[in-house]
């Protein structure tokens, strides 16, 4: 439980908002199944190829050409594509165009119905208590920022993007670093202190209160970490009080 009088609510959302089973059973696989034939269809859009020139700066290189060990457009480039993209996913690299691409390939299956957010059943109401107390409710995920709008607007309570009047990912920065909630407070117009975050991760949390934020650890079914290492414990979002 957490006595919360600031401004802002901002959530992670696996492990908080959402079933890590969701987000590892079916959406990591769906991306990885999907992968080939979005690749075969899509490769030449230009924000693919945009995710793709970020996939190579990410990797250290100035362009998909020194990244890729293959012609561009051949059949060996997909396979190895294919093949990095498969080993970022088995690590759950934290990089930003291989989130970006992920998020690609998640819309397409949002859009067709394939997939749909699963969230945890207490989150929509206590958003809704939270609104009318006046809170500002926001994300900051290791996913994309298209990728999680996606997410927030496909789910089984419908569309929930209305409730957020914000979205953050790896561009502000590695969730384990102070800096990047220092960057984020100053996005918002905040002061840390105004900014309660909401994680399953010690380590985010750890950064979020170095930068100033109030923090409280999301322990629910299937998440791995129950010490807080001193943050407040909340197993449900109701346990976020309000003043009266």
């Amino acid at each position: 439980m957490i006595r919360f009088e600031g401004r802002l609510l901002l959530f992670d959302i696996e492990g908080t908002v959402s079933p890590l089973a969701f987000v590892r059973e079916v959406m990591f696989p769906h991306a990885r199944k999907a992968l080939r034939g979005f690749l075969d269809h899509q490769a030449d859009r230009p924000d693919v190829v945009d995710v793709l020139g970020q996939m190579a700066r990410d990797a250290g290189r100035n362009s998909v050409k020194n990244w890729c060990p293959h012609p561009i457009g051949s059949g060996a480039a997909k396979e190895w594509f294919i093949r990095e993209f498969e080993h970022l996913m088995e690590g759950d690299a934290k990089l930003t165009g291989f989130k970006q691409l992920q998020g690609l390939i998640w819309e397409e299956g949002f859009r067709s119905g394939a997939l749909q957010a699963t969230l945890f059943p207490d989150v929509v109401p206590a958003w809704q208590k939270f609104l009318s107390s006046g809170l500002l409710l926001q994300i900051y995920s290791s996913g994309s920022v298209q990728a999680q709008r996606l997410f927030f607007a496909h789910t089984q309570e419908g569309d929930l993007t209305p409730m957020l009047s914000g979205h953050h990912d790896t561009t502000r920065g590695s969730k384990k670093e102070a800096a990047s909630y220092a960057t984020i407070a100053l996005a918002v117009g905040m002061a840390p202190g105004e900014i309660l975050f909401v994680s399953d991760i010690v380590a985010e949390l750890d950064a979020a209160r170095e930068a100033g934020f109030a923090t409280a650890l999301a322990v629910r079914p299937g998440n791995p970490e129950a010490d807080p290492s001193s943050h407040a414990i909340l197993s449900t979002l109701e346990e976020i009080i309000l003043p009266a």
